[in-house]
This record gives C-alpha cells, sequence and structure tokens, in this order.
C-alpha cells in the first residue's frame, strides 16, 4: 500500500481510499501464505469465542474465503450453526439466514449467494469483511452501510448482541480512519499477520 495514505489516510478521501485499499487487498489475497494465515486465525477465534452459532459471508473479489474453515468447525460439533446476510432492503439491517456448505444458494441482492433455509439467526460471532481497518479496529467497508444499520439494531433491540471480528489482510490497516458518530469498533479484527483486540481479549 501506498506508505502516504498509511501515514495521512484523511489527505485522500474515503472514495480515493477505498479503491486504494481495494487495490491492495486484490493483490494480497492473490499471496496463499496469507489466507493460509488467515484460515487459522478463523479456526483460532473460534476456539477463543466459542460460540454456538457464527455469521460469516459470502466473498466478494479479493475477500478473504472462510468457508473452509467454517466447514471445519461446522463437522466439529452437530449444534453449530452457521448464517450467511440477506439483504432484505436498501435501508434495512441485514438478516442472517441459517447456511450449511451443501446448501443450494439463490443470487440476491448485489449479485451475492444467499442461502434458502429461510430461518433468521441472531448469531454469537460475526465475521464481518472489511476494505480497511486501523489498529483501534474502525472499519472501512463499501459505503452502503449495512453493517452499520445491522450492529445498531442489534443493539435497539436489546437482545444478544454478536461478537464482531473483522476480517482483513494486513496490507489493508491504515492509520486513523475518520470516524462518523455512528461508527462502532468491532470487537476484534484478526489479518494474516496478527490480532487486533481490546487487550482483555488479545491472543
Amino acid at each position: 500500500m501506498n506508505s502516504s495514505i498509511a501515514c495521512n489516510p484523511a489527505a485522500k478521501s474515503k472514495k480515493d481510499l477505498r479503491a486504494t485499499l481495494l487495490e491492495a487487498r486484490l493483490h494480497a489475497a492473490r499471496e496463499a501464505a496469507n489466507n493460509d494465515a488467515l484460515g487459522r486465525r478463523v479456526l483460532d477465534a473460534l476456539t477463543v469465542y466459542a460460540p454456538t452459532s457464527v455469521g460469516l459471508y459470502w466473498p466478494l473479489s479479493g475477500e478473504f474465503d472462510m468457508r473452509d474453515a467454517l466447514a471445519v468447525w461446522l463437522s466439529g460439533d452437530g449444534a453449530r450453526r452457521a448464517a450467511l446476510p440477506v439483504i432484505t432492503g436498501r435501508d434495512k439491517p441485514l438478516e442472517f439466514h441459517v447456511w450449511t456448505p451443501d446448501m443450494p444458494m439463490q443470487v440476491g441482492a448485489h449479485r451475492i449467494h444467499e442461502p434458502t433455509s429461510g430461518e433468521v439467526i441472531v448469531p454469537d460471532v460475526l465475521f464481518v469483511p472489511c476494505v480497511g481497518f486501523d489498529a483501534d479496529r474502525y472499519r472501512l467497508g463499501y459505503g452502503g452501510g449495512y453493517y452499520d444499520r445491522t450492529l445498531a439494531a442489534f443493539r435497539r433491540a436489546g437482545g444478544p448482541v454478536p461478537v464482531t471480528v473483522g476480517i482483513a489482510y494486513e496490507a489493508c490497516r491504515t492509520d486513523a480512519l475518520a470516524r462518523e458518530a455512528h461508527d462502532i469498533p468491532l470487537d476484534a479484527v484478526i489479518t494474516d499477520a496478527r490480532w487486533y483486540s481490546e487487550p482483555a481479549a488479545s491472543v
């Protein structure tokens, strides 16, 4: 990644920073060692947080594909469940529908694959894809606001709120991102190089 952007992300607009980080992510995703390391850290996170249910994502271009790691985790205990996000409206929070590795899929909004189970759950741990992130665990996404709305809706509902774990390549770390009032840091971010988390949860 261009060192000037890493040192001063505010020097570029969020749109330009996103474009630069997307390019950096594509390069990082081509390295098998990066993906192997991220796969191990996903399994580490599942051990640390010991969830019964997990929300993941269907990988888009350059995003780490965590489905193999989740398949390994699911095979270890028949009570474990995984779910993928479903977009129900442009300005609505995501729903997480139960998914299994052999489930038939359908193409939903933005041409993203969605499960056909129709069963909605609130996952214990939610893995969140990142375009970029900073050391304080603030995330840069695609700009649609889906995860912001979803996490805010979980909190308003007053029920269980998932532990949020960002998934990113180390090449996509930048200095402190510009923050808005609605931005909430993730509980942890894991990359091919390390964990970023609150001290009590550091691994």
